[in-house]
C-alpha cells in the first residue's frame, strides 16, 4: 500500500523532537506519531482477523489518526497511513479474500482508497461525498477505475446540503444494488461523521438518526450477502458535541443494543432541508447508472 520511502519518511520525522507534516503542509503530527498511527492500523488488522475467523462479525476500529485520503506515497487530508487499506489487503493476503468492498460516507471523497485499487477488480470502493469538496480535483462520477478495475470504483458526488432523505435515495438506488452486483465477502465502511449537520468541514445534514438508517441497510446487504460481515475504520468528524451522537448511533445498530437517544433529534430531524430535491435525485439517478458498469 506505502512505499519504504513514505514509511521511512514518517518515522524519521516522528522521531524528531517537534515531529513533521505527513506530505501536504496540513497533516502535521507530533512525537511519536508513527507509533500512534501503527498501533490505529495493528487495531484494524486485529478486527480484520476476528472477523475473518468468526470470532465477531462486525466490528467499529475507533483509531486515529484517519487514513482514508493517505496515497502510496504521500499523506494528505489529516491521513498518515491509508488504515482501510492495509486492512483490505490484511484480508486479502492474510485470510484469502477474494473480494472486498469499502463503502466511504465521509463527506470528503476517499481518494486514497480509490488509488490504491484504482486497478483491482477484487476491491468494489463507493465513496458518497459532497462534490469537490476535498480533494478538489477527484470524486468525479467518470472515475471509475482503470484496466481490469474498470468498474470497481464507483463516485456519488452530492450537491452541498443533502439530508437524511437524499442519503437514504443513495443507499437505496447506488450502494445496496451495487454491493448485491459485486457480492462481497466483506465489508468495509470508511465512517467519518463529518457529513453531519453540525459539522464545520462539510455542508450536509445527515443525523444521527440518519446514520443509524444507513448502517441497518448495510448491515441487511452484509447479512444477505457475506453472513453480517462488516468492518468500520473511523474516518473524519469534526463536531465534538454532536459527532459522538452520530457514532453511538452507528455502534447501537452495529451490537443491537440501544441505551441512548440522539438529545438534538427533535431538532435536526425536522429540518426541511431533510426532503429530497429535484437535483439531488438526479445527481443520484446518474449515479445509479454507475452499477451496470460493475463487473
Amino acid at each position: 500500500v506505502h512505499t519504504q520511502r513514505h514509511i521511512d519518511f514518517i518515522k524519521t520525522q516522528s522521531d524528531s523532537r517537534l515531529g513533521g507534516d505527513a506530505g501536504d503542509l496540513t497533516t502535521p503530527f507530533g512525537k511519536g506519531g508513527y507509533e500512534i498511527a501503527t498501533f490505529g492500523i495493528g487495531g484494524v488488522l486485529n478486527m480484520v482477523d476476528a472477523i475473518c475467523t468468526n470470532k465477531i462479525t462486525n466490528g467499529y476500529a475507533l483509531i486515529r489518526p484517519p487514513g482514508h485520503h493517505a496515497l502510496a506515497d504521500f499523506g494528505m487530508g489529516y491521513c498518515l497511513f491509508a488504515n482501510g487499506s492495509l486492512g483490505v489487503k490484511h484480508a486479502q493476503e492474510i485470510h484469502g479474500l477474494k473480494k472486498i468492498a469499502v463503502v466511504d460516507w465521509d463527506v470528503h471523497h476517499g481518494n486514497g482508497t480509490q488509488a490504491v485499487f484504482y486497478n483491482d477488480p477484487s476491491v468494489l470502493a463507493i465513496s458518497i461525498h459532497q462534490d469537490r469538496l476535498y480533494p478538489l480535483d477527484s470524486g468525479l462520477r467518470t472515475e471509475q477505475g482503470e484496466g481490469k478495475g474498470f468498474g470497481t470504483s464507483l463516485n456519488i458526488p452530492l450537491p452541498a446540503g443533502v439530508g437524511n432523505d437524499g442519503y437514504e435515495k443513495v443507499f437505496d438506488s447506488v450502494v445496496i444494488p451495487a454491493l448485491h452486483k459485486f457480492k462481497p465477502e466483506l465489508i468495509f465502511v470508511a465512517s467519518g461523521f463529518d457529513s453531519c449537520v453540525y459539522d464545520p468541514l462539510g455542508r450536509m445534514l445527515l443525523t444521527a438518526n440518519g446514520y443509524a438508517k444507513l448502517t441497518k441497510k448495510l448491515m441487511t446487504a452484509a447479512d444477505e450477502l457475506c453472513g453480517g460481515k462488516i468492518l468500520m475504520t473511523h474516518e473524519g468528524g469534526y463536531n465534538p458535541i454532536y459527532s459522538p451522537f452520530c457514532g453511538q448511533a452507528v455502534l447501537q445498530e452495529m451490537c443491537g443494543k440501544y441505551l441512548l437517544d440522539d438529545p438534538f433529534a427533535a431538532s435536526v430531524d425536522s429540518y426541511p432541508g431533510h426532503k429530497l430535491t429535484v437535483d439531488e435525485e438526479k445527481e443520484i439517478s446518474e449515479a445509479a447508472k454507475l452499477v451496470l458498469d460493475i463487473p
